[in-house]
């Protein structure tokens, strides 16, 4: 019987999860089993989940396929019509042993998918490490209070809640003693990191707090940002901590004042303008990546170009872009909708914007000397999170942080030298 796979769709933190998910499930004794956990975040990313279902029914016609996740939370019926589905749980039942314990024996529910709206707390989990990554992910925050017209996520993961910062001091300290040398603080909304709990804490505050107390941590680096809820110790850490990431990655959106103001976003193109002149100022080596939305409900040519614009104005080096795709059950989708042949071609004319601008960062790079986490076949990123090839004759295991010469760049990555 071989152990219990889990396929992972979607962000980081459900990276994270899938590590706890792969404990609860190995101790649970669930060999040969198979856990896609699910992503939502677009239709197609749904259709996808299904799509990864049944070509794993295929391959693998003796195992017990569990399906759990934001699509299998927001749709579980579509899930549960699924035969080649043996279980469908909820985004609040797979991070607990005990669901896992339930699915080891004969009398499991098929559905269990409860209230996420009603969780209000957010449990840290212990894992031991991360199955084939030399980055860990920590999970310091779920769910969501805001509602964008465009996103189905809140109705995924519920209400925004936090970990309490000596529990991620404590699990930090743990990644660093197994040998991990970057962290990544992740979370659905880690910039509402805190709120709810005592004293009103700030994501820069734990930046602050973890960095002081696990002085061993090399890299500190967070995933995606909300720009206009950077709180003053965030901003105050990003010009003074060397080992937090000159890397973040922000949730624009869109680069149209009204624009945002339909996707009921809370900064307007200056906000995000005067983020990035800010951020850049207190760390000239920073760079910047994006979530941007082509073709949103009501975009003109004209608002269109306001986003493609953005790109230059906030000096963006890594887009990540979404054709806009209506979501059911969101406000979006029942605004007047962009034709399908626009949208896509808006995003591939951000998409080559992309292109462009990461092409350019990578050739300024040419000539330097970086500092590499290796993670595999000769592959690593800096901190600007920039992948790099390493060539020449030194080999360096995953984990390990090395100095390399950048020589060249092509499209995607730089290529290096380790040097001596």
């Amino acid at each position: 019987m071989s152990e219990p796979e889990v396929i992972t769709l979607g962000c980081r933190l459900n990276v994270y999860e899938s590590e706890v998910m792969r404990r609860h499930a190995r101790e649970a004794g669930l060999d040969n089993a198979v856990i896609v956990n699910t992503c939502a975040v677009t239709g197609e990313a749904v259709r996808q989940a299904a799509q990864t279902v049944r070509r794993l029914r295929r391959e693998r016609p003796d195992a017990r396929i569990i399906v759990t996740g934001c699509a299998a939370q927001i749709e579980p019926e579509r899930f549960a019509d699924m035969a080649e589905v043996d279980h469908v749980i909820g985004n609040g039942e797979k991070m607990k042993a005990e669901t896992f314990a339930g699915l080891s024996t004969s009398t499991s529910e098929r559905v269990l998918v409860n209230d996420i709206m009603s969780v209000r707390e957010s449990a840290l989990h212990m894992i031991d490490g991360f199955h084939s990554h030399t980055r860990a992910y920590l999970q310091i925050q779920n769910g969501c209070d805001h509602r964008c017209t465009f996103c189905i996520i809140p109705f995924g993961r519920g209400p925004s809640r936090s970990v309490p910062a000596g529990e991620i001091v404590t699990q930090v300290r743990g990644l660093v003693e197994r040998g991990y040398l970057e962290v990544v603080l992740t979370g659905v909304d880690i910039t509402s990191y805190g709120r709810d709990l005592p004293g009103a804490q700030t994501l820069g505050q734990l930046v602050r707090h973890v960095l002081k107390h696990v002085p061993e941590l090399v890299r500190l680096r967070l995933s995606s940002i909300d720009q206009v809820e950077a709180d003053a110790d965030l901003m105050i850490a990003l010009g003074e901590e060397e080992r937090l990431m000159p890397h973040l990655h922000l949730s624009l959106q869109a680069g149209d004042d009204l624009t945002l103001k339909r996707m009921k976003r809370r900064h307007l193109r200056a906000d995000a303008i005067a983020f990035c002149e800010k951020a850049r100022a207190l760390r000239p080596d920073i760079v910047f990546g994006a979530d941007l939305i082509a073709g949103f409900p009501t975009e003109t040519d004209d608002m269109f170009e306001n986003s493609h614009s953005i790109v230059d104005e906030c000096g963006l080096t890594y887009l990540h872009v979404f054709p806009f795709s209506a979501r059911h059950g969101t406000p979006a989708a029942r605004m007047p909708q962009v034709p399908g042949n626009v949208v896509k071609e808006r995003a591939a004319k951000l998409r080559a914007k992309g292109r462009e601008v990461l092409a350019s960062y990578l050739e300024s790079q040419r000539g330097k000397v970086v500092e590499v986490l290796v993670e595999r076949d000769g592959n690593g990123r800096t901190p600007q999170f920039a992948e790099v090839l390493m060539q020449g004759e030194r080999v360096h295991s995953a984990g390990a942080i090395v100095s390399a010469h950048i020589k060249r760049a092509d499209a995607q990555r730089l290529v290096g030298e380790v040097c001596a």
